[in-house]
Formats: structure tokens, sequence, C-alpha cells
């Protein structure tokens, strides 16, 4: 996995050294291997920085609002009673990346591998970094990730 994360998402900067969480929807923490911690967001089709060390994460990682976010609990119920559960090496998703129009709504969940989520997510991402809000775009995809 951490091949995927540094071939699609290393144009951010991010040179990953170590998983150190993922969630039902493929959202992953990285620590770097500056020591640095970063969140991949593929249903925004994001990759920031959320600590610049260990103490900062832990602190983050204790904080009931990050555990809201990062838990997306509503979401992921519905994506159980929708599509039903997954198994480890996949995960579930949205259809169209929020940050394109997609809703997080029932139709609009799916599931895929977590491979595939990161890889295409980084790809689409690297492809509108640049763009403004309400850009036209069009996605050029490679034949397999």
């Amino acid at each position: 996995m951490l091949t995927v994360i540094r071939e699609s998402w290393g144009w951010t900067g991010l040179d990953p050294a170590e998983l150190t969480a993922t969630n039902a929807f493929g959202n992953v923490i990285a620590r770097a291997a500056n020591g640095v911690y970063w969140r991949i967001c593929p249903e925004e089709l994001s990759c920031e920085v959320i600590a610049r060390d260990n103490a900062a994460y832990d602190t983050l990682w204790a904080s009931e609002d990050f555990q809201i976010d990062w838990q997306m609990a509503r979401l992921v119920d519905l994506a159980q009673a929708t599509l039903g559960p997954v198994n480890e090496d996949r995960c579930y998703c949205l259809k169209l990346p929020a940050v394109l129009g997609g809703a997080y709504e029932a139709t609009n969940l799916g599931t895929i591998t977590r491979r595939e989520l990161l890889a295409f997510s980084g790809y689409g991402a690297h492809q509108i970094k640049d763009l403004p809000d309400g850009a036209s775009i069009q996605f050029e995809l490679p034949t397999t990730f």
C-alpha cells in the first residue's frame, strides 16, 4: 500500500513510511519518512498534513471532533445497510467524489479495493490540482490502476 500511495500521491510531497490508520471509506493516515502525518481523503481528492510530529498526532487522534470525522459513522451505517459488509482489502467509496459534485447518499455509494481507490483518487487529484472551483474537467484515465 505504501507503494501505491507513493506513486499516486507522491506529487503532494508525501513520502510514506508507515500506515497509521485506515477507515471504512478508504481514508488513510500515513506517517511520512520525515515524521509528519498526512491524511488522504479519497472522497475529497485530498492529501493534507494533519500533524507535524507524534505529540501533535496523539492530540489530534484523541480529539472527539477528529474521531467523529474519521469514523464517518452515519455514512458507514448507510453503506453497510445499502451494500453489505466489505472484506479487509475493500472499502466503501463515493462513486463520484464529493469534490466533483458527488453526494453523500446511498445512490452514490459503492465498493472498491483500497488500492484502486487510492490510485484513482491520487490520479484524479493530480489532474485537478490547479483548476479553479467550477472549472470543466475531462479526466484522462490510464488503462489500469
